[in-house]
């Protein structure tokens, strides 16, 4: 790793936690410059090694703060309340892994079972523990390819309309417009290289970036149809993490949904990467 590489994870590692530059550098020289990996272990050694055990009765005070009065569940309004509390944009990816990790049903909403078992895993009983649990899920969100895909996982069936099997366009599109470019820019869809992954010059191609995100975007709302599969939204993260940027190791052969061979056809029919004729 470039020294400049070095600075960069010091610097991000101390913007999260405030930790000194000192104290940067020796937990991430101690767990091989993972990011998450040494954040995690910086929170957990400053709250001595222990974890916290959150108290069941404080959750439910919780939880009865914000749900509905004249229901069971936390929904919309609650939802708000505390986004406001936690002092975080409703619209804040976090809350995506939030949802993950409550195994909130759908959007703005959230039961009593899910929230109890949820907040306790993490050790948070109080709005304060809450915030401050959220940093670390962001960063994790965004640098851990494991738990990037179990948050990706849940939030086809969380974004899904209740009763049916596929996202509308619109609403997938949102979604990935969340989680995308926060697994490029924290490594959780960085492009693992194989020997295929060299253009015709020799020279080492690159994997999915943010340009390939906006065709994708550009591509499913010329196509147009009625929603994404849960095919379609599984299998593209596995799309983005194999893929080379000139798509040039795509196999129609494969056992690819359509609509990503056709989003390839369509990415090589108007020259945004090289024709199968080319390669």
């Amino acid at each position: 790793m470039s020294r400049a590489s070095k600075d960069t994870l010091v610097s991000e590692f101390c913007s999260i936690t405030n930790a000194s530059p000192k104290d940067a550098k020796r937990y991430l020289d101690k767990h091989q410059r993972r990011l998450d990996v040494a954040i995690d272990a910086y929170f957990q050694e400053s709250s001595g090694g222990r974890t916290t055990v959150a108290s069941t009765s404080r959750l439910n005070a919780l939880f009865d703060r914000y749900k509905d009065p004249s229901g069971d569940d936390i929904s919309v309004d609650g939802t708000i309340q505390l986004c406001q509390d936690l002092q975080v944009d409703p619209e804040d990816v976090v809350l995506l892994a939030v949802a993950y990790e409550l195994k909130s049903p759908r959007v703005g909403e959230w039961n009593r079972k899910g929230w109890i078992e949820g907040w306790s895993r993490l050790g948070c009983d109080t709005t304060d523990s809450m915030r401050v649990t959220l940093t670390p899920l962001r960063v994790k969100l965004g640098s851990d390819s494991t738990y990037f895909r179990k948050v990706y996982d849940h939030t086809f069936t969380f974004a899904r309309t209740e009763g049916q099997r596929s996202l509308a366009v619109e609403t997938a599109l949102a979604f990935w417009a969340l989680l995308i470019p926060t697994g490029l820019a924290g490594g959780a869809l960085n492009h693992d290289l194989t020997d295929e992954d060299v253009d015709m010059d020799g020279e080492e191609s690159s994997g999915w970036t943010d340009e390939h995100t906006q065709w994708w975007f550009q591509f499913l709302t010329e196509k147009g149809g009625k929603g994404v599969s849960k095919d379609t939204w599984m299998m593209l993260f596995d799309f983005i993490r194999s893929i080379d940027s000139k798509f040039l190791t795509h196999d129609a052969e494969a056992a690819w949904p359509s609509t990503i061979d056709d989003f390839v056809a369509w990415a090589r029919s108007g020259g945004k990467v090289p024709t199968a004729e080319a390669i």
